[in-house]
């Protein structure tokens, strides 16, 4: 549940579909939108008209939203702060929080649209059905957790451990209104929403390392990642020594015993040390950019889904140079927008680097091996810093150095119990991607720790109204939260012209009286967007339509209006089943918002 409005929003949106081992990526658009209006408003045309309009958003930046969540000494998600109690800084520089909410991502979804049964076919009374709300609330999948394993990254041990343990997991915690999703940042074994277990299970059983890097060990002379970036793009000279010395023992290089031989055979080993920093740098970018990827996938995947969304990101880490630190700020970015909370848990367990490194490396030089043990301490710092970026700068958990799997993927699936969404928008700020430090803190709060977005990058172009409105509807559509700034109810009604078609309508009725019409020419200008979406059980979106609602009334018209409201109604053609109906409004004038939810079962 969400008190104020974030004024968030959102990415083009993709969805991931599985095939047969295979990614799919499609365009996010809802089927249907855009078609001709069936039925013209009622009322006197030049005062009411209505269309319909393709349910389709892109995406800006105007406003930096920065999840924070704040934590007692227990551990525990504190949710009483108020807006006053917050500083923000950019760059060192105060800013003003504009928008300012506190979401409760564990409330419960609420279902008040009234289900009707049309009249039959042979003129029998309509039959009125209205569940009980806890009933229907129980039908709506509020949650989506996907769980992202590093397939690419992980060794067997560690993998086949956090296996299990996911499994555990989820066979103990997996809710009826829950569903999981299962993705490998190699693209192989993955799984699609459900609620079905034995699907889980299966699919996760599948999962095995897909490593394409050659091991740093096995390479002469000893290569990481990190190391190669240190030497190809930091130009560091300490590192290189280190590899030339390593590769003179492992290439084998002849050291002339005559002056400048030692010379000549690091002028020759440099050749060595740099081509396997070549090939080390070009493995773990393509890594690197492909779980990047993979996640910037999931987060436009479940901008889709209506409810809790969160990815548990099951890794050893991974390290990102400074080329990537832009796309992994558009990623986090994206997934705040979007409310996607990224929780990583490093799946190695309790891990130390052992000293000595492994004695089955080409190079193994004892008079290399401390200065190679500071690098593999550096390179994994920098990884789980990597993981604990990601968590910190969505609103999710990072978990590391504990062998108690499965009560770690207990509380990395678990959203903190409050998070507050700061928004401000920067003075100043100049339209150029440049790097942006933020800081949190808390003014006469103690003994409690904040964890925050640590900074962003500027966009490089303006947003205008229109896309803000779009993307306000969009998450709205994607959320389970029901909004009145604005009085709305719902009704469905269904009817079946055989045993394999059903024809659903959805009616919105909208009082018109708290509406800030603009007043021009002596008449009452404002605008309504009105948007019904229907989901299946896995809380996938199968159909939304848009219709626009433009109002130019008079005087007496809108006093007649606002007595009984006007009713926009949405026709969908579906087969028999359950369904959740989604209807939000939202008015052009005073940007105020609607939503309701719906649940309708056709037998």
């Amino acid at each position: 549940m969400r008190d104020g409005s974030a004024g968030k929003s959102a990415r083009n949106h993709l969805y991931l579909r599985v095939c047969a081992g295979c990614a799919v990526l499609l365009v996010f658009n809802f089927p249907g939108a855009g078609q001709p209006s069936q039925t013209p408003a009622a009322g006197n045309t030049s005062e009411l008209t209505t269309h319909d309009a393709p349910a389709t958003f892109r995406a800006g930046v105007n406003l930096v939203m920065v999840p924070v969540v704040v934590r007692d000494r227990q551990g525990h998600a504190i949710g009483t702060l108020k807006q006053e109690d917050f500083q923000l800084f950019d760059k060192g520089k105060p800013q003003i929080i504009s928008k300012f909410s506190v979401e409760r991502p564990g409330a419960k979804a609420v279902a008040s649209a009234v289900q009707v049964q049309a009249p039959a076919q042979d003129g029998s009374p309509a039959k009125a059905v209205e569940s009980a709300l806890e009933t229907a609330a129980s039908a709506i999948p509020t949650r989506f957790i996907a769980y992202l394993f590093d397939d690419v990254h992980l060794e067997f041990a560690d993998l086949a451990q956090a296996r299990t343990a996911a499994i555990h997991h989820l066979t103990a915690t997996l809710q009826p209104t829950d569903r999981a999703a299962i993705y490998t940042t190699s693209g192989q074994n993955m799984l699609d929403f459900t609620g079905d277990l034995d699907s889980i299970r299966e699919t996760l059983n599948k999962i095995q390392p897909r490593g394409t890097s050659v091991p740093a060990s096995s390479e002469c002379p000893y290569m990481t990642y990190y190391m190669a970036d240190l030497i190809e793009n930091k130009s560091d000279p300490q590192v290189l020594h280190v590899a030339e010395q390593d590769a003179i023992l492992c290439a084998n290089i002849v050291v002339p015993q005559t002056p400048g031989g030692m010379a000549a055979a690091l002028q020759q080993a440099e050749s060595v040390a740099r081509g396997a920093a070549t090939r080390a740098l070009a493995s773990g970018e393509n890594d690197t950019k492909l779980a990047l990827s993979v996640l910037r996938n999931i987060v436009r995947r479940m901008a889709a889904s209506p409810g809790l969304r969160s990815i548990v990101l099951v890794s050893p880490g991974f390290y990102l140079p400074d080329d990537f630190r832009s796309d992994q700020g558009d990623l986090m970015d994206a997934a705040i927008r979007a409310n996607v909370t990224i929780s990583a848990l490093d799946a190695r367990g309790l891990y130390v680097v052992l000293p000595g490194g492994d004695v089955s490396e080409p190079s193994q030089n004892l008079a290399t091996q401390t200065q190679k043990d500071l690098y593999r301490r550096d390179s994994d710092v920098l990884s789980w810093g990597t993981l604990a970026e990601l968590a910190d700068g969505t609103g999710g958990t990072f978990v590391h150095n504990t062998n108690d799997l499965e009560g770690a993927f207990g509380r990395v699936a678990a959203a903190p119990e409050f998070i507050y969404i700061l928004g401000f928008s920067p003075q100043n700020l100049k339209l150029n991607g440049s790097y942006h430090a933020l800081k949190v803190t808390l003014k006469n709060v103690k003994d409690v720790t904040a964890q925050a977005r640590r900074g962003y990058y500027a966009p490089k172009h303006e947003l205008d109204p229109a896309e803000q409105a779009k993307q306000e509807i969009q998450e709205a559509v994607f959320s389970r939260d029901e909004m009145l700034d604005i009085p709305l109810s719902v009704q469905t009604q269904f009817f079946k012209p055989s045993d394999f078609t059903a024809k659903l309508a959805v009616l919105a009725k909208i009082d018109l009286r708290k509406l800030p019409f603009r007043k021009a020419e002596g008449r009452n200008n404002d605008a309504l967007t009105i948007v019904s979406g229907v989901f299946d059980p896995n809380g996938n979106l199968i159909n939304a339509i848009q219709k626009v609602l433009e109002m130019r009334l008079r005087d007496e018209t809108l006093e007649q209006k606002a007595v009984g409201g006007i009713v926009m109604r949405s026709n969908f053609d579906l087969t028999p089943g359950s369904y959740v109906i989604r209807v939000v409004i939202r008015d052009r004038e005073g940007s105020l918002m609607a939503a309701r939810n719906g649940v309708v079962e056709i037998p």
